[in-house]
């Protein structure tokens, strides 16, 4: 049998094999080497073209192509790299056929992966401004949900996609027949002659630096703006570093750099509402006791209600669009907060700062943590402890996120999810409708009330999540188009001040607080490294006989649980770090935000601090009138990286040693 390329007419495939086959059994590897070039640098021509404005703002244009290829490169290199090493062992005429089907299989794997991965992209940029990183991850743990929302809200382009992707391999595997049928093996001498300078290049190509550590993404973060630095680089690395550093995130945080525990402690002991506490514990180093302002003689019953995405970019009174008519009309009835903000943009990081006022930090919430499961503090213990009726009410599926894992081993006896409501009024994707969600907490209270024991419930609503999805002939829709976040945010407002009217309108209102507050913000995005403007939330505490009051002072959410346990009367010993605003209204207040690997401090005078993962922090003044921050070329104080690094590192050392709970009366710890 002769060659393929023996022929005097040769297909297109032949043809374009030509240029390959030179390289003898290292042909295949070339040509996946090749094709992982031309995809990756395809890829990112065409989302730089999408998004060009914001690319052409930035200093690096058009040099990202440059660094794009590289990254490309270290793609090229690990796809390379099994089959450059199995060469040796299968190269020669005696596994021939082994070796060829070997790497035609590979080479389809990895090509259609990669161009899976990119393929994605636009619709993971769409909803989250940047390419697919953990968030891509953590979702796989959850198809029923993920293929749900894809369904509903993004069909047509999930389609396209699929298509491209097989129509694509398919034409990758119709260049490689001429591969499949080569008869020659070529000089297997040779082939070993220049393994050593291949695998030296293949080396090279992953490892793309000079450094004493291999390239990273940090390494390519050249500009403000985080989605162009996410274009640099392509979208299975992205995905790839992120699975990485799952599997290393319990030092996630040191690659903003290093202090000494006692350092961190004494930092964080310093501010303010700390400053005159005692740590008595060894075990728990922020373990301090708190007395509440206003005694009672029956401490208030306590529901949180969470809302799903519901930024400040929601709410007119905040410079937001004007789809919160109901919230509007109930924020002269409590405390409501003018510049409180996120810890972070995922549901489980509001969730880890509202019940238990955890610092955020660079690894995964610690709703999802193993270490966190059982033992940790959460408001629910608390109450638990002194006698409360603790539970969790939800329209989708608890083990979403995790949560009911870490609410049913930290506190929460009661759970409530999607199985519990029985013919709802409207399921959506990710669950029952919010106004069936209130319907089953107004039945709960109700019995609560009547059993005469105190209470505890956190609610967490889900109708403004992606696709948003809603009954109809409940709001006069914002946008013409139905299935629109405005719309969704509109309906979860409608369903939310129903609620309230039926609960003012209830026996239990006398004896509970309410907050009302936002898990986050719905769509975090924007040309900065870190979206500040996408940080504020609303909040509102109401209910009892709380009364109107404006809360000026800057906030963060992890001051929220110190704060409802001071206005609920409940005189309690915990490990918080945040600040009770009844007894401090008036100390200079701060934001803490965690944004995919950067972590910012914003202090009262509206200096920000960034810190970035193996670089140097930034230093920035946010502008509430241009909800802009403008980055300033000198490094920050000291002081202010000092505070910073301080928050940055504390949460993962209190995991790590499982040092964020409650002592019990055997605790030996004791200083």
């Amino acid at each position: 049998m002769t060659s393929p390329l023996s022929s005097r007419h040769h297909s297109f495939p032949e043809l374009m094999y030509r240029g390959f086959s030179w390289a003898g059994a290292y042909a295949p590897i070339l040509m996946l080497f090749v094709a992982i070039l031309l995809i990756g640098s395809l890829s990112r021509t065409l989302l730089v073209a999408w998004q060009f404005d914001r690319v052409a703002a930035t200093s690096i244009w058009p040099g990202i192509f440059l660094h794009g290829l590289r990254v490309d490169l270290i793609i090229a290199g690990m796809a390379a790299a099994p089959l450059v090493l199995l060469l040796p062992i299968m190269g020669h005429r005696y596994s021939w056929q082994a070796w060829k089907r070997l790497t035609g299989l590979w080479a389809l794997i990895v090509v259609f992966m990669f161009l899976f991965m990119e393929l994605s992209t636009p619709t993971f940029i769409a909803e989250y401004d940047t390419r697919p990183n953990r968030l891509f991850i953590e979702y796989l743990n959850y198809p029923k949900e993920v293929l749900s929302m894809l369904w509903e809200g993004y069909l047509s382009t999930v389609t396209i996609g699929i298509f491209l992707c097989v129509s694509l391999t398919t034409l990758f595997a119709w260049l490689l027949r001429p591969w499949a049928q080569e008869t020659s093996t070529g000089s297997y001498r040779k082939a070993i002659l220049v393994w050593p300078i291949v695998v030296l290049a293949v080396f090279i190509s992953i490892r793309s630096t000079t450094g004493h550590r291999p390239a990273n993404p940090a390494m390519f973060a050249l500009t403000s703006d985080a989605l162009v630095n996410s274009l640099i680089i392509n979208s299975t690395w992205s995905a790839a570093f992120a699975i990485y550093n799952l599997k290393h995130e319990d030092d996630a945080s040191a690659s903003y750099g290093q202090l000494e525990m006692s350092e961190i402690l004494s930092e964080i002991r310093s501010a303010p509402w700390l400053s005159d506490a005692e740590f008595s514990s060894k075990r728990f180093p922020t373990l301090h006791q708190q007395t509440p302002v206003q005694k009672r003689p029956h401490p208030l019953n306590l529901v949180i209600i969470l809302e799903e995405s519901l930024g400040a970019t929601f709410v007119e009174s905040l410079g937001g669009t004007p789809v919160t008519p109901r919230l509007k009309a109930l924020q002269d009835s409590g405390w409501w907060f003018e510049n409180l903000y996120a810890t972070g943009t995922r549901s489980v990081r509001g969730v880890e700062a509202v019940v238990s006022g955890f610092l955020p930090s660079p690894a995964r919430s610690v709703v999802k943590l193993s270490l966190s499961q059982t033992g940790f503090f959460t408001l629910a213990g608390l109450l638990k402890n002194k006698g409360y009726d603790t539970g969790f009410i939800y329209g989708g599926e608890a083990h979403f996120d995790n949560m009911r894992s870490f609410f049913s081993g930290n506190g929460f006896d009661k759970i409530l999810d999607q199985q519990n409501y029985t013919n709802p009024t409207f399921t959506g994707s990710w669950g029952v409708s919010d106004e069936d969600l209130f319907a089953k907490t107004q039945e709960d209270l109700q019995k609560l009330h009547d059993s005469g024991k105190p209470f505890f419930r956190l609610v967490f609503s889900s109708s403004n999540h992606t696709p948003f999805e809603y009954p109809d002939n409940r709001i006069e829709q914002y946008d013409k188009e139905k299935n629109t976040v405005n719309n969704a945010v509109k309906y979860a407002d409608h369903a939310l001040g129903e609620f309230i009217n039926t609960a003012r309108n209830s026996a239990y209102w006398e004896d509970t607080l309410f907050l009302i507050v936002a898990d986050h913000d719905a769509r975090v995005w924007g040309d900065e490294l870190v979206p500040i403007k996408n940080f504020q939330i609303p909040g509102l505490i109401l209910g009892a006989d709380i009364e109107g009051r404006r809360i000026e002072t800057m906030a963060s959410q992890i001051d929220l649980a110190p704060t409802l346990l001071s206005l609920m009367g409940i005189t309690s010993e915990h490990p918080m770090v945040g600040r009770d605003l009844v007894r401090f209204p008036n100390a200079p207040g701060r934001a803490i935000m965690q944004f995919n690997d950067y972590y910012a401090w914003m202090d009262s005078d509206l200096n920000v601090t960034v810190l970035r993962p193996d670089q140097e922090p930034l230093a920035g003044v946010y502008s509430p009138q241009t909800r802009s921050t403008r980055y300033l070329s000198g490094a920050p104080e000291e002081a202010a990286t000092r505070k910073a690094l301080a928050h940055a590192l504390l949460p993962l050392k209190l995991y790590r040693e499982q040092a964020y709970g409650l002592s019990d009366e055997h605790d030996q710890s004791r200083l």
